[in-house]
């Protein structure tokens, strides 16, 4: 069966993501739908090639015209975070699968409203969360399963680079969804949620701008037994984009960037590091790009890799630092205008 996607947003990140497509057998780009129909004109002739056969995508000048098109099978959210709600929701009504954008919504509300529509509705729903899907991730899962490291006692990660914003001539627009969490803060979240579950508690501490988004944060999470995960994420200073994962018998590092490896170096105690390259398809989406299109052929509702469940565990934690760092959240509405 080939799949026929559909993108609702086609702006840089939907176009990072697309052309990874063409990398997914049974997978084509049949429509783009935006706000403006010279945007979605442009995105559709740019990635002709994910359409197959020389074709060009159609497009649309209105998202409801895309949700419409009765030759789709599934629309790629990728429209800013508070426009994920109205979109998700419009598009398992128009009987759509869907792959939305992390962070999946604003609040976990959202969240819960769209994982419910999904199920009522016997849909495919699930988080475009990549670094999931990377083949270096998946082999550090089954590490991790096997006891290569023992139990896993602590997760640390950081991700930041140097997004500074003039105040006399621009702002961060909360309702727009600008800010660090919903953009880069979601992978170190995910990243430890992943190997962790979900905290018992989170403390987080912060620096928010003026206009109300969030510009930094360093984030504890506490578990049963002990364990935790060191977070940080920032748009004022660069990081590494490192990893660690510390058992009690060794641990494992995922390089640079960690939410998109090509690598990872085993550790264990009394042995000498072990390299394990595993490289990316693509720029690194084709792996999820993959997943979902293989779920949505076979019928099934979510992907055992990235289920819904963790998305709503994660949006509770976002949910949780948004709150204790006063971050301005900004919820879109429920229906497509």
């Amino acid at each position: 069966m080939t799949v026929r996607w559909g993108v609702a947003g086609p702006g840089p990140v939907a176009g990072n993501v697309m052309r990874d497509l063409a990398h997914v057998p049974d997978a084509v780009l049949t429509a783009v739908g935006s706000r403006s129909a010279e945007r979605a004109a442009a995105f559709a002739a740019a990635h002709a090639a994910s359409a197959g056969r020389g074709q060009v995508p159609a497009a649309y000048g209105s998202y409801r015209a895309l949700l419409d098109d009765p030759g789709l099978d599934l629309v790629y959210v990728a429209t800013p975070h508070p426009h994920h709600r109205a979109l998700a929701l419009a598009a398992l009504a128009a009987g759509k699968a869907i792959l939305v954008e992390k962070s999946f919504t604003v609040t976990p509300a959202a969240t819960r409203e769209i994982v419910a529509a999904a199920g009522a509705a016997g849909r495919f729903a699930m988080e475009a969360m990549w670094t999931r899907f990377c083949p270096a991730v998946v082999r550090l899962r089954e590490l991790v399963a096997d006891g290569a490291i023992g139990e896993v006692c602590t997760v640390t990660a950081d991700l930041g680079l140097r997004h500074p914003v003039d105040p006399a001539t621009q702002s961060y627009h909360p309702e727009r969804g600008d800010g660090l969490l919903f953009h880069l803060g979601v992978y170190p979240v995910s990243f430890a949620q992943m190997l962790l579950g979900a905290p018992e508690a989170v403390v987080a501490h912060g620096v928010v701008h003026s206009s109300g988004a969030d510009v930094e944060e360093s984030v504890l999470l506490r578990y049963p037994g002990g364990r935790s995960a060191l977070l940080f994420a920032s748009l004022r200073s660069p990081a590494p984009g490192e990893a660690r994962v510390l058992g009690t018998t060794g641990w494992i590092q995922v390089p640079p960037r960690f939410h998109y490896p090509s690598r990872i170096v085993l550790h264990r105690d009394g042995h000498d590091p072990e390299i394990i390259d595993a490289p990316l398809t693509g720029a690194g989406y084709a792996h999820e790009l993959a997943e979902v299109t293989e779920r949505v052929a076979g019928g099934h509702t979510e992907s055992e890799i990235m289920p819904l469940a963790d998305t709503v565990a994660v949006q509770d934690v976002l949910a949780e630092i948004a709150c204790q760092l006063g971050i301005r959240v900004i919820e879109g509405p429920a229906e497509l205008p």
